[in-house]
C-alpha cells in the first residue's frame, strides 16, 4: 500500500518475500495536472470483447537515471576505509547516509545503481511528510480518501494522502548525501566480513571497502541480517499500473484507499469463491480524467496469493468498471513481507529499511516510517562513532540495534503483528466488518495505528473500542479465531517485558 518496496518470477507493487526484490517498468512519473471534476460514475457491466487487455500491454516508460554530481570513491586507493558502510541507495539507505553524515561521520553507499530511479510508487498520509520537512517531495495531493465496505456503505476519510515523487525526494536526499560529503561506490556487495573492532564487505568487482559499521540497506532479499526465529512473514501481493484510461469512474478529488466491493466478480464464480475466502482490494489515485494509478492488493496473506490470481481478479474488476486502459505508462508487480520475527537483536550488521522489520505488520506501509526512523537510528550511530568516543565491536552493534529497536518500540510492534495474524484470519465479510468499524474510531487512534504512532496502552484502547463497539459477528469473528493470536500476544509482550 505505500504503494506500502519490495525478484519475483514476474514483475510487482511494494511488496516482498524473503528473497523477492519488487520491481517495475518505469521512469519518471508524469506530472499530472489536477482538474476539478467530481462527477460520478456507476459501475457498468461490459462484455469482455469490448476491452482488450491491459496485460497485453507494454510499458511505455522507460528506466531512466538521475543528473547528479555525486562523490565516487577513488579508485585507486586499496582498501578504503568508512566510518559506515551503507549497502544499498533505496529511500531508507539514502536517508540513513544523510542524517548520520551531517554531523561529519565518514560515509559510504554501495549500490550497482546508486543513480537509477526507484522502481516504485509510495503513498503516504500528507500530515506524515508535513512533520518530517518533505512536503515538498509530493507531487499530488488528495484532501479526502474513501473506502468502500460494500456496494452500500463507503467511508470517507479527513485526512489528505499523497503521491511521494520519486524523482524529487531522491534527488533531496542525494544533493544532501553530496554537501555532506557522502561517498559512493557502484558495485554489487557479495560477502561481508567482521574482525573484532572492523567491518568490511567485498564487492562483485573484487574491491574491499572497510568500515566500523554495516547497515544493509538492500531490501527484503538480502542474505546479510541473521534472524533466530522462523521467518513467518505475511505477504502483501499487488499489480499496479499507471494507465492511460478513456475515462473511469472515481472522484478527482479523492483517493481510493480501498476498494472491497466484489460486484465485479458476479460473472466469476470461481474469482468470487477465492476472493471470499483469501479477498483483495482495489486501490487507486486519480489524477485526472484520462491518467490513473491502478493496483489490486491482497493486503496480507499466507502462504502468498497467487500472483496470477491477483492478476485476474484486476482485469474483471477493470472490465465492470468500465475501464478500457489505452497504454500502461508504468507497472509494478510487488510482494511485501510483513510481520514475522524481527533479525536477531544485536548482530554484526546493522539493517534499516524493509530488511529490518520496521514495514508496518498490518498495512505494509514503509516508506514514511523509514523516513522518520533513520534520524532515530543516526543519532545511535553518531553517539557511540562521533567525538572522541569511538566505540567499536559488540558495544557498537548492541547501541546501534537497540536504537532502533528498544524494547517499548519491540512491544508495540508485538501489537501490530497481533493485528497481521487477526487480518489472516478473515474472510472477506469479516474484513468488512473490522475495516467498518475501524474508521469509525476516533481519528487520533486510526492515524495514529496506520502511522505507528500508537504506545501499546493506546493500542489496548483501541482493541477495546473496537471490540465494544463491533458488530456481533466481528465481535465473534474475534473471539473464534483470534484467540490463538491473541495468546500469542500476550506471552511476547511478557517475554520483551523481561
Amino acid at each position: 500500500m505505500e504503494t506500502l518496496l519490495k525478484p519475483f518470477p514476474s514483475p510487482l507493487l511494494s511488496i516482498p518475500t524473503p528473497n523477492m526484490y519488487s520491481f517495475k517498468h518505469n521512469s519518471t512519473f508524469p506530472n499530472p495536472t489536477k482538474q476539478k471534476d467530481s462527477r460520478k460514475f456507476h459501475y457498468r457491466n461490459k462484455s469482455s470483447t469490448h476491452f482488450c487487455s491491459f496485460l497485453d500491454l507494454a510499458p511505455t516508460s522507460k528506466p531512466e537515471s538521475l543528473d547528479v554530481n555525486i562523490s565516487w570513491v577513488d579508485t585507486d586507493l586499496d582498501g578504503a576505509e568508512f566510518d559506515v558502510i551503507i549497502i544499498g541507495t533505496g529511500p531508507a539507505g539514502l536517508r540513513l547516509a544523510e542524517q548520520v553524515s551531517k554531523y561529519g561521520i565518514k560515509v559510504c553507499c554501495v549500490d550497482p545503481s546508486p543513480l537509477s530511479m526507484w522502481p516504485n510508487n509510495y503513498g503516504v498520509w500528507v500530515d506524515e511528510f508535513e512533520k518530517l520537512g518533505l512536503e515538498d517531495c509530493l507531487d499530488h495531493k488528495w484532501p479526502v480518501s474513501c473506502v468502500h465496505i460494500s456496494d452500500h456503505k463507503t467511508k470517507y476519510l479527513d485526512r489528505p494522502y499523497g503521491r511521494v515523487s520519486r524523482k524529487k525526494l531522491k534527488l533531496k536526499l542525494l544533493n544532501s548525501c553530496v554537501e555532506n560529503r557522502v561517498k559512493f561506490y557502484k558495485a554489487k556487495v557479495l560477502k561481508v566480513k567482521h574482525e573484532e573492532f572492523e567491518s568490511s564487505i567485498v564487492c562483485d568487482d573484487g574491491r574491499k571497502i572497510s568500515g566500523s559499521l554495516i547497515v544493509d540497506a538492500s531490501g527484503y532479499a538480502s542474505d546479510f541480517i541473521e534472524y533466530d526465529k522462523p521467518r513467518n512473514h505475511g505477504y502483501q501481493v499487488a499489480h499496479g499500473i499507471l494507465a492511460e484510461v478513456d475515462n473511469h469512474p472515481f472522484d478527482l478529488d479523492k483517493m481510493m484507499l480501498m476498494d472491497w466491493r466484489d460486484s465485479h466478480l458476479g460473472n466469476e464464480p470461481y474469482l468470487r469463491v477465492k476472493n471470499t475466502k483469501e479477498p483483495t482490494f482495489l486501490y487507486a489515485m486519480p489524477f485526472d480524467r484520462n491518467l490513473v494509478f491502478l493496483e489490486e492488493t491482497s493486503l496480507v496473506s499466507r502462504p502468498m496469493l497467487s500472483y496470477m490470481e491477483v492478476k485476474r481478479r484486476m482485469v474483471a474488476r477493470l472490465r465492470h468498471l468500465g475501464i478500457k486502459v489505452r497504454s500502461v505508462l508504468e507497472e509494478e508487480k510487488c510482494v511485501i513481507t510483513m510481520g514475522g520475527p524481527l533479525p536477531r537483536i544485536p548482530q554484526n550488521v546493522m539493517a534499516i529499511g524493509g530488511t529490518s522489520g520496521i514495514v508496518h505488520p498490518s498495512s505494509g506501509y514503509m516508506v514514511a516510517r523509514s523516513m522518520a526512523l533513520a534520524p532515530v537510528l543516526a543519532e545511535a550511530i553518531v553517539e557511540s562513532l562521533g567525538s572522541t568516543r569511538m566505540i567499536r565491536g559488540s558495544q557498537l552493534y548492541h547501541r546501534v540495534w537497540n536504537g532502533l529497536w528498544p524494547s517499548d518500540r519491540r512491544r508495540v510492534r508485538e501489537c501490530y503483528c497481533f493485528g497481521m495474524e487477526t487480518l489472516l484470519k478473515l474472510d472477506l465479510e469479516g474484513a468488512r466488518r473490522l475495516f467498518d468499524a475501524f474508521f469509525d474510531v476516533d481519528p487520533k487512534y486510526w492515524h495514529g495505528f496506520l502511522s505507528s504512532r500508537l504506545s501499546v496502552k493506546e493500542l489496548a484502547v483501541l482493541s477495546l473500542y473496537l471490540f465494544g463497539h463491533a458488530s456481533n459477528l466481528a465481535r465473534l469473528d474475534i473471539v473464534t479465531k483470534c484467540t490463538v493470536p491473541l495468546v500469542k500476544l500476550l506471552g511476547n509482550l511478557a517475554i520483551e517485558s523481561l
